[in-house]
């Protein structure tokens, strides 16, 4: 997207806006069907607030389609390119699997009209970066993207919706905890209603909440903080056929494929618990100098404090996969952005310190710092020394709060939006 002369925004809110063009980079049109979203995250030249479907056939025949065609045709070799960089990374080792690899395996033996949904956490990495839709398939994550816990609910609610569909929940180990092994006991209720019995529920279990580890490694240089971030071990798959239900436990990386063949011709809903690498990072493709620092850093510090333990892994990890070690050239967009070429520098996340804000994105009331463990009181005295860095406050978005905003006098709260992504183009 930072490449392209015109950009079409369609039924998104997209708060990532440094992967947008530099303002004046580009042309913007935008259809939303709600009006308080236009142009929140880009200064667009047309404003067309209705229904996606019915604006985009009103919009076709205005379109002009254009005898230069190099550039779709660069994005497109580079897309090619990246899904060769992407096969490469899901067979690479891990301990004792690499996560990449279970998506990957599944993503060519999708069945036709299959449902999907993933839960928020690195699980919606790995299926939006390895997972392929085809025609006919619907798909979807969280209502707003952070929200915890949709993945099984999502595909219980497919399954009553379209009962003659495969349905695959793709989820962490957290939130898989959090409510999916209650979930489960929906599923056994009521499975035998349907027309296809088949309903898979993909659990990552790493015993981490990665994905937080992972963003404060890469945005604040912090090692994993065990204490917050360390989850118990539950024996998904057999809790599955405890409850009547079937369940399959992946430890090595050959069981990958077998267990997807299995699950797919079952005669029941299926559990598969895979045994995955936590130290395998879900990075994007594009990383910034400030990020590969604060990683590093983390590594080297987690290195210092556990040498032996997964700490040094998590160094060759990055070495491995990072897009910046091997394959920085081979982004789909083929550029890195105007302001990134010209050494200027990007933030990760549109709000991620205070005061620093698009001129274009929502205007709001500050919300607390999203609590780091600096702030709990857990540091340990030995630890708690006068060499340690400052931790300025991180204004991220907390999970499940629009835009920042906490219900209350300031904000709107919650507001979460529900439905399957159609992948008929």
């Amino acid at each position: 997207m930072t490449g392209c002369d015109t950009l079409l925004m369609v039924g998104s809110s997209f708060p990532y806006s440094e992967f947008l063009p530099e303002e004046g980079d580009a042309r913007g049109v935008q259809i939303d069907i709600d009006a308080r979203m236009i142009s929140i995250r880009y200064p667009m030249e047309v404003n067309l607030v209705g229904d996606s479907a019915r604006t985009l056939r009103a919009l076709i025949p205005l379109l002009q389609r254009k005898a230069d065609r190099s550039w779709r045709d660069k994005v497109e070799d580079n897309v090619a390119d990246w899904w060769g960089v992407l096969e490469e990374r899901a067979m690479n080792d891990a301990d004792p699997i690499n996560p990449q690899r279970v998506f990957w395996e599944l993503s060519s033996r999708l069945p036709d009209n299959a449902i999907l949904s993933s839960d928020s956490g690195s699980a919606a990495n790995w299926f939006a970066r390895d997972v392929k839709l085809r025609r006919g398939m619907k798909a979807s994550l969280s209502g707003t993207l952070a929200t915890m816990g949709p993945g099984v609910p999502y595909a219980i609610a497919a399954k009553f919706a379209f009962p003659d569909r495969v349905a695959i929940a793709l989820v962490g180990d957290g939130a898989m905890q959090m409510n999916g092994n209650s979930e489960l006991v929906t599923v056994a209720k009521y499975w035998e209603r349907w027309s296809d019995p088949r309903l898979i529920v993909l659990v990552l279990n790493n015993r981490d909440l990665n994905q937080v580890t992972w963003e404060q490694r890469a945005v604040e240089g912090d090692p994993k903080f065990e204490a917050a971030q360390q989850l118990p071990d539950f024996p998904y798959a057999a809790y599955a056929d405890l409850i009547g239900l079937r369940g399959i436990r992946v430890e090595t990386p050959g069981q990958v494929g077998p267990a997807w063949d299995a699950a797919l011709s079952a005669d029941r809903p299926v559990v598969i618990e895979a045994l995955t690498d936590p130290e395998v990072p879900p990075l994007p493709p594009h990383i910034t100098i400030e990020q590969a620092k604060a990683l590093t850093s983390s590594c080297s510090s987690a290195t210092r404090a556990r040498a032996g333990s997964s700490a040094r892994r998590c160094a060759t990890r990055w070495r491995s996969s990072s897009p910046a070690a091997h394959d920085r050239d081979r982004r789909p967009d083929g550029d890195r952005s105007r302001r990134a070429a010209a050494g200027g520098r990007r933030l990760h996340h549109p709000h991620r310190r205070a005061g620093v804000r698009r001129r274009h994105s929502r205007a709001r009331t500050p919300h607390p710092p999203w609590p780091r463990h600096h702030d709990r009181g857990g540091i340990p005295a030995d630890r708690a020394d006068a060499t340690r860095r400052p931790q300025r406050p991180s204004w991220r978005s907390p999970r499940g709060w629009r835009n920042g905003s906490p219900a209350g006098p300031s904000g709107p709260g919650p507001r979460l939006a529900y439905g399957f992504w159609n992948a008929k183009g």
